[in-house]
């Protein structure tokens, strides 16, 4: 399958926007999707702002997602549930990236909060039961998405249980300048990279800085 056109799904936040940027930056058409088409629309043009070649446009999450050859969700998890209800039936079989990392602040710290399927990539799956859901680019730090002239420097860990969908959304992740995709295995190892996150976001508060992950000791492919 050639992957031409993006479309992201709370593509109006920071790690959506960073995401599309980059992705614009690699060549790829996107197309942010909103439940507010004027703020998907904004969100178009500071990507625009960002990347002045980029081919992308802002329009409702129906739109957004009948257009877009992979799916990306970068939405809150408040919000998880009721959007992936609201698209399932156009999303149909497409592949899906869900990036969301379910986490709440308890005292001002983050905690990975409880998802009753096991993580919201398998929420995702659940609830899209003909689409391939892949899960990656949690560890990625949006204010470092949005350097789109810095190389990343950092892993995407990518879970999933279609083989031929991982291998497509770590190609993908690998079009990012700086980028080293890692099989990660299954899709329900995809919590490990969801509470892995909170983990991330403490250390960010406890040392002020804009931490990402990188994997050493590992030179060559997979075995087996």
């Amino acid at each position: 399958m050639t992957v031409e056109v993006l479309a992201f799904i709370g593509g109006t936040g920071p790690e959506g926007l960073g995401l599309a940027a980059r992705f614009a930056a690699a060549g790829h058409e996107i197309v942010v999707g909103s439940r507010s088409p004027e703020r998907a629309r904004q969100a178009a043009d500071s990507i625009k702002a960002r990347v002045p070649q980029a081919r992308v446009a802002g329009v409702a999450n129906q739109e957004a997602v009948r257009k877009g050859d992979i799916v990306f969700l970068t939405i809150p998890f408040a919000g998880h549930r009721d959007t992936l209800e609201a698209l399932a039936s156009a999303i149909g079989g497409k592949t899906v990236v869900d990036v969301v990392a379910p986490v709440s602040f308890e005292d001002g710290r983050p905690t990975a909060a409880a998802v009753p399927e096991g993580s919201a990539a398998q929420q995702a799956q659940a609830l899209l039961p003909k689409a391939q859901v892949v899960a990656a680019f949690h560890h990625l730090d949006a204010s470092r998405l949005a350097r789109v002239e810095q190389p990343m420097e950092t892993d995407v860990l990518v879970c999933g249980d279609d083989r031929a969908a991982k291998e497509m959304v770590m190609a993908l992740a690998e079009k990012i300048e700086g980028v080293r995709a890692l099989d990660a295995g299954p899709l329900a190892n995809s919590r490990y990279l969801e509470e892995f996150t909170a983990l991330l976001l403490s250390l960010n508060k406890t040392y002020k800085a804009h931490t990402s992950l990188k994997i050493v000791g590992i030179r060559s492919g997979p075995k087996g």
